[in-house]
């Protein structure tokens, strides 16, 4: 997809408009089909309110989830398929047969294998078809109950479950170390820093996987594909700010956040001196394992050593954490 910014006319500006319009954010002030300064405005709102980088630029990640936002569960049917369904009537899919303990995964907007267990678990519960397909009455099954439940949802109970288990070292755990690759730039800093990240892990005794080599630039995506299959305990991403501010980002949506991401970021994000940050991007956004990407506009070596060293104390002094009762 082009980059839609500032300066830009035409149909696809006209497009934009509307969606944002229609999500809350209008441009009334730019007439139709110009990009100008009360577009960009709209577009920066929107990025605020979706956790995504604030730049109002409208690219391939900023268009997706404003069209993903335009989708309210019952619009459309829902199932399961290839390319998979997405949109924020998927995420409110997976919230409700979280809440009512059909396990859909995490609330990822994204309709795939998990989902589409926890939606045939669901309709062989009701007595309903086992078909696989949200329509209007498994939209109706699922108002009706989860109004008489306030049960936390599955995805925050095994993120919950993964806090109270953490060992006191990283000794042993597998951790997913991804150098960012948008740019040569990024790329070449990106990659000292994370080799030094996982020579220190690796010190430590933990077993540091690289998501890349030295002269590869997979797609962020592919990367997240990559952390799944190999079923990493935790991910570490180093970034550049690029547009964005310094600080540690970890999974947070409308509908969804990592608890276990977030207690992760905080504390790296302390012994930085940097903030800890909610972001919904492919690699915090797909990945199963608590991710956080370490945003900061200097990466070396020291940077890579000092989260790993930042990870170990934070582990080492964790206090003995109680039994969760929540149902």
């Amino acid at each position: 997809m082009a980059l839609y910014r500032e300066g830009d006319f035409g149909e696809p500006v006209r497009d934009i408009q509307r969606r944002l319009a229609l999500l809350g954010f209008p441009t009334h002030s730019d007439p139709e089909g110009q990009f100008g300064s009360a577009t960009t405005d709209a577009v920066k709102a929107f990025q605020i309110s979706r956790s995504l980088s604030e730049d109002g630029l409208v690219g391939r990640e900023t268009w997706r989830i404003m069209v993903d936002a335009g989708f309210r569960l019952g619009d459309r049917l829902l199932y399961h398929k290839l390319p998979m369904l997405h949109g924020d009537d998927v995420a409110s899919l997976q919230r409700d047969l979280n809440a009512l303990g059909f396990d859909a995964g995490d609330v990822d907007g994204i309709f795939g294998a998990a989902t589409l267990r926890a939606l045939l678990d669901f309709q062989e519960n009701r007595g309903m078809a086992t078909d696989g397909i949200a329509g209007p009455a498994v939209v109706a099954e699922l108002a009706l109950l989860v109004r008489a439940t306030q049960k936390l949802g599955r995805h925050i109970i095994r993120e919950r479950a993964w806090l109270r288990s953490l060992p006191t070292t990283v000794a042993g755990q597998r951790l997913f170390i991804d150098p960012f690759c948008r740019d040569e730039h990024e790329a070449r800093l990106a990659w000292e820093t994370a080799v030094a990240a996982a020579s220190e892990l690796r010190h430590l005794g933990a077993q540091a996987l690289l998501s890349r080599s030295a002269d590869t630039h997979p797609a962020e995506r592919s990367r997240a594909r990559h952390a799944n299959h190999l079923a990493v305990d935790v991910i570490v991403s180093f970034s550049l700010p690029g547009t964005d501010i310094p600080g540690v980002y970890f999974f947070c949506s409308t509908m969804s956040r990592s608890e276990a991401g977030q207690a992760l970021a905080e504390a790296v994000a302390c012994a930085l001196g940097v903030e800890a940050l909610g972001r919904t991007t492919p690699i915090l956004r797909e990945t199963r394992a608590p991710t956080i990407v370490v945003t900061m506009p200097h990466l070396d070596s020291d940077l890579g050593t000092g989260v790993a060293q930042a990870i170990e104390t934070w582990l080492s002094a964790r206090p003995p954490q109680e039994p969760d009762t929540a149902r």
